[in-house]
C-alpha cells in the first residue's frame, strides 16, 4: 500500500453522533420523524446531494431548504460547543508513515470547520477532496478514484479507512483495500465484505495497514 485515504466525519472527527442527532430531531420538527437506525441508513456516509434529494422528496422543496439550513447552523454550533477527534486517531495518525489524505463526502467548508476545530487541518491541507468535486458521491466510487489520482497512485495500492456502509462499497468498487472502522454508529456487520478489514479501534490502525491478511477481521 501506498497511500491511505481517510473519510472525515466518524473516522477522523467523532461528528457522526452530531450529524444523527440533529437529523432525528429536524425530522421531528419538519414532518419525517426517523428512528436512529433509518438515520444510519439513509444519511451516514452520504453526500449533502444525496441528503437533501431524499429529504425534498418526502417533505418538499421549501422544507428541505429549511432543514438544511437549520442543519448547518447547529451542527456550526454543537462542533464550536467541543468537537473531538475519534477515540485514538491522533495516536493512529503518528504512528501511520504512508503517505495520507482526506476524501469525503462533506464540502470543503464544513470539513475546514470540523478538521480545523480539532486541530488536524494543518495535518492533511493541500490533500482534501470533497464529494462536490465529482459527479457522483458514495457509494460510488468516483471520489476515492478522483484522491488517487490526484495524489498518483494507483487505485490497487490505496487503502480507505471508512465508518459508513456506502463508503466501504465505494473503496470496494474502486478496486481498494477497505478498513470498517465499527467503533462508531454502522454496525460492524454492515462494513464487513470482500477485502474489508473491520476493527473497532482507530488505535489499531497502524498495525493493520502492515498486515496483509488478519483472518479473526477480513471476510471474504
Amino acid at each position: 500500500m501506498r497511500l491511505v485515504i481517510f473519510d472525515c466525519d466518524g473516522v477522523l472527527v467523532d461528528s457522526e453522533r452530531i450529524a444523527a442527532r440533529l437529523q432525528l430531531a429536524l425530522g421531528a420538527e419538519l414532518g419525517w420523524p426517523l428512528t436512529e437506525e433509518e438515520v444510519v441508513e439513509r444519511f451516514i456516509g452520504r453526500s449533502m446531494a444525496s441528503i437533501d434529494e431524499q429529504v425534498a422528496a418526502r417533505v418538499g422543496r421549501a422544507t428541505a431548504d429549511r432543514w438544511w439550513a437549520e442543519f448547518v447552523r447547529r451542527h456550526a454550533e454543537e462542533v464550536d460547543a467541543g468537537l473531538e477527534p475519534v477515540d485514538g486517531l491522533p495516536e493512529a495518525l503518528a504512528a501511520i508513515t504512508l503517505p495520507t489524505c482526506v476524501a469525503s463526502s462533506g464540502s470543503h467548508e464544513k470539513m475546514a470547520h470540523t478538521l480545523g476545530r480539532t486541530g488536524l487541518f494543518d495535518h492533511f491541507a493541500g490533500r482534501i477532496f470533497s464529494a462536490t468535486e465529482v459527479a457522483r458521491g458514495k457509494p460510488e466510487p468516483d471520489l476515492f478514484l478522483h484522491a488517487a489520482r490526484r495524489m498518483g497512485v494507483p487505485p490497487s495500492a490505496c487503502a480507505v479507512v471508512e465508518d459508513s456502509a456506502p463508503g466501504v462499497r465505494a473503496a470496494r468498487a474502486a478496486g481498494m483495500r477497505a478498513f470498517g472502522y465499527a467503533g462508531g454508529l454502522t454496525p460492524a456487520a454492515r462494513l464487513a465484505g470482500p477485502g474489508t478489514v473491520v476493527f473497532d479501534d482507530m488505535r489499531d490502525l497502524p498495525a493493520l495497514l502492515g498486515v496483509r491478511r488478519t483472518a479473526r477481521r477480513t471476510t471474504r
